[in-house]
């Protein structure tokens, strides 16, 4: 019955062309009744026509500038659809579905202290709304107002327990705030979902804690479930973190100065960081010796990447930072 939904909608939409067109009539709520269907259909364009006769009029017209704006938004002229917004909120400032799409609509146009104004208004109106608080949390986490982001999601415990975006949030602002309840936080959200990229955020949290077996134990779960070709963490980059902190926590061991030539065996070309390794306390006199060995033999044999010059990697930063601004 699904696949007829859009021809029947179709159907009715051009009986209902034909009835304005041919009856004369001039009826807003004809025009928004088009305009909607339309808008069911993703014809945005021919939405826009009806939806505009229909803002025309008083009674229609906060709704039809409403979709209008979600129109402007989805069609991602999010400036156009924040003006939409402004013009519902000038005239009715409590009009919780406008300051809604407000407050969205700014975090896609990176304002986001008018963001944070909206959100707060939202609240203020609705403060039970837990999908409203962890958008306007994720606006202060960007924002690096770290406090008040975990104060708004603390009000949401319902929301910590059964919603993992809410809950992985919350772990990585408590992280932002250096608190040992980040750790808790983690590995409730790791109960019940899986994701590399989490677990080796949850591996540093242990290691900050100077849980260093546990650490390591997450670092290699990592280096297990890590998809290939990925960027960050990398597979190299994992095998020098285990190293470091094998080494870190016991001197006496070997296996560090191991999984430190594996990471070079896979790629790892960061002497710099190795170079600051050596100044570790806990490192033993032969385990430095053994490391330096490592650093003389990549700057002996440095590979393509090493070798390659640091303007082509500026440049491409300059690119990618271009890219992601248009």
């Amino acid at each position: 019955m699904k696949r007829f939904f859009p021809l029947i909608i179709g159907y009715c939409l051009l009986s209902c062309s034909a009835c304005v067109v041919f009856s004369g009539a001039t009826s807003a709520e004809e025009y928004y009744t088009i305009g909607m269907a339309y808008f069911e259909l993703g014809k945005y364009g021919e939405a826009e026509i009806w939806l505009n006769k229909a803002r025309l009029a008083d009674k229609t017209k906060v709704a039809s500038e409403y979709n209008l704006g979600r129109i402007a938004f989805e069609t991602k002229r999010y400036t156009e659809a924040a003006r939409y917004f402004d013009k519902i909120l000038a005239r009715d400032p409590d009009n919780v579905m406008a300051l809604k799409a407000a407050a969205y609509t700014r975090i896609k146009t990176g304002d986001l202290n008018a963001a944070e104004d909206l959100y707060n208004r939202v609240l203020a109106l609705v403060p039970e709304s837990a999908d409203d608080g962890y958008n306007y949390a994720l606006v202060l986490y960007a924002m690096e107002k770290y406090d008040r982001a975990e104060m708004i999601l603390s009000k949401y415990q319902f929301a910590l327990l059964e919603n993992k975006d809410v809950l992985l949030l919350f772990a990585r602002t408590r992280r932002a705030l250096h608190k040992p309840e980040a750790a808790d936080s983690y590995a409730q959200w790791l109960e019940a979902n899986t994701d590399p990229a989490v677990h080796y955020e949850y591996a540093q949290v242990l290691e900050e804690a100077e849980f260093y077996a546990r650490a390591l134990e997450e670092y290699r779960k990592v280096l297990t479930e890590l998809p290939p070709n990925s960027k960050e963490p990398t597979k190299s980059s994992l095998h020098y973190t285990i190293g470091r902190l094998l080494l870190i926590a016991d001197a006496e061991s070997e296996e560090g100065i191991t999984e430190l030539e594996t990471a070079v065996t896979e790629g790892f070309t960061d002497t710099e960081t190795l170079e600051a390794l050596l100044e570790e306390e806990n490192l033993s006199e032969a385990h430095k010796d053994a490391i330096q060995g490592i650093i003389d033999k990549m700057k002996a044999h440095p590979t393509p990447e090493a070798a390659e010059p640091a303007e082509t990697e500026s440049a491409d930063t300059e690119q990618e930072e271009a890219g992601a601004a248009l």
